[in-house]
């Protein structure tokens, strides 16, 4: 997602995102976040047919000489938007990184019980089940590979059988 959406979606403004990512640049490794490159950015100008000359334009794309971008936005992927719910201070950004927080540790807790896995195996073999086609040969390849992983994962999640205890003492007879 752009900066200019997520500051949207966060109710703040794009200057006071991008300072707080400027602030926690540590927080941003490359691939959380990336600049785009000016032909990216003039690709996405022509792309929305924003004229540079209309200053009433809302687009945070407006290049105009009455306000609007002058560098090329910033792009952040699935964590860098992540991150971010955690370094703003915005009402919206605090509810997100605890919905977030909230989240993770209940998957955490779902996929720690082994039924739990060897449910979502079987719905994952399932849903592979219902793409493998003989005429797609590609797919067919990646099914074999995966299902010799669901083998795997479902040797590893199966519980051990209980040993047969044996008695201890004399027999008799």
């Amino acid at each position: 997602m752009l900066d200019a959406d997520l500051a949207f979606a966060y109710g703040i403004e794009v200057r006071a995102l991008n300072q707080a990512v400027k602030r926690n640049a540590e927080r941003f490794p490359s691939d959380f976040m990336f600049q785009l490159t000016e032909l990216e950015f003039d690709n996405l100008i022509s792309q929305f047919v924003i004229s540079s000359s209309d200053s009433k334009s809302a687009s945070p794309f407006n290049t105009s000489i009455m306000g609007g971008r002058r560098t090329p936005p910033y792009a952040f992927t699935e964590q860098g938007v992540a991150m971010l719910s955690s370094v703003l201070r915005s009402p919206v950004a605090i509810k997100m990184n605890i919905s977030i927080m909230r989240t993770f540790v209940a998957a955490r807790r779902y996929f720690a019980e082994p039924k739990n896995i060897g449910k979502e195996l079987k719905r994952l073999e399932k849903v592979l089940m219902l793409h493998i086609d003989d005429t797609n040969l590609h797919l067919g390849e990646h099914a074999k590979s995966i299902n010799d992983i669901i083998a795997v994962l479902n040797e590893l999640t199966r519980r051990p059988e209980p040993v047969a205890k044996r008695k201890i003492g004399f027999v008799t007879d």
